[in-house]
């Protein structure tokens, strides 16, 4: 790398045509301007200039090397205008969350973005683990999760709850019990399935369900698009668990039937960025819209 003292005083000495006044206006003696002009040339490999009596000329790799220096500093002036100015509706900001979620917060980001153009959203949906592994090399911002995860690593804020539902088609055919029905429905797999069944079944208190291993549920059909997973349901194959936004956003409802647990179950929703990041202010706005978000679509307590 090239000396910036060095181009400095070369750029210098070129804008005043003068050894005597370029050692002037950087405070320096002229033969230190000339020491800085030849370790330069030494540096590059070439004579930068052809000196005369009173004046000198630049070579072509002279000028080469003088408009390279002027983008340099150009460069880092407009890099120390970056640093200095933080707009906050100007940007990318890269958000991870669950796909029910993504379901609830899409449009209002959207809306944003429309009311901001210089805004850029860019939103992916993912599991707590892919979410977790993106924040921590970097491909993420800022996520969404329904586990709390390790406080050495992340910065934590809890977010408020959602209610788990298990839902299954509107003319299913009872058995004995809840347990008995899920096996025989079988189980709609989806990247969250397993993560919800197994809070589903520890927290809702049905003796049938607490003691059954979702292991044990054969699986019937498997969908990653959370747009589509309720359509088995609908059309009478299989069960699933999913957070009460994404059932609120199927258009066909009329063809679920929704089973009522003894006790609701909620999952906690936590927003995590790495540990001791300090997001942008074009963040407070993205932060602004999950916060309203959440506070409209908390569990009702009766």
């Amino acid at each position: 790398m090239l000396n910036p003292i060095w181009l400095n005083t070369f750029v210098t000495l070129i804008n005043t045509g003068h050894f005597t006044k370029t050692a002037d206006k950087l405070f320096m003696t002229q033969p230190g301007v000339s020491q800085h002009v030849s370790k330069l040339e030494q540096a590059c490999g070439f004579t930068l200039i052809k000196r005369g009596k009173k004046s000198f000329e630049l070579t072509e790799q002279g000028r080469l090397v003088y408009r390279y220096a002027i983008s340099l500093a150009q460069n880092e002036q407009k890099l120390l205008e970056a640093l200095a100015f933080d707009n906050p509706h100007v940007g990318d900001c890269s958000i991870a969350c669950s796909g029910s979620m993504a379901l609830l917060l899409y449009p209002a980001l959207l809306d944003l973005q429309i009311s901001y153009p210089s805004l850029v959203i860019k939103l992916t949906a993912a599991p707590n683990h892919q979410i977790l592994s993106d924040i921590q090399s970097g491909n993420i911002d800022l996520g969404i999760v329904t586990d709390m995860p390790d406080k050495r690593i992340f910065d934590i804020n809890k977010l408020g709850d959602e209610a788990l539902c298990l839902v299954l088609p509107k003319n299913v055919t009872p058995t004995h019990t809840i347990a008995d029905t899920l096996k025989n429905q079988g189980l709609v797999d989806h990247p969250d399935a397993k993560h919800y069944l197994s809070m589903y079944f520890e927290q809702c208190r049905e003796s049938s369900l607490t003691e059954l291993n979702p292991a044990d549920i054969p699986v019937v059909s498997y969908i990653n698009q959370l747009s589509q997973i309720l359509h088995p349901v609908a059309k009478g194959v299989g069960f699933t668990v999913l957070p009460k936004s994404a059932l609120e956003n199927f258009a066909q409802q009329h063809r679920l039937t929704v089973f009522e647990p003894v006790t609701p179950v909620i999952e906690t929703l936590y927003s995590v960025k790495k540990k001791n990041r300090e997001l942008p202010k074009r963040y407070k706005a993205i932060t602004a819209v999950i916060n309203k978000l959440m506070i409209s679509s908390q569990p009702v307590s009766i």
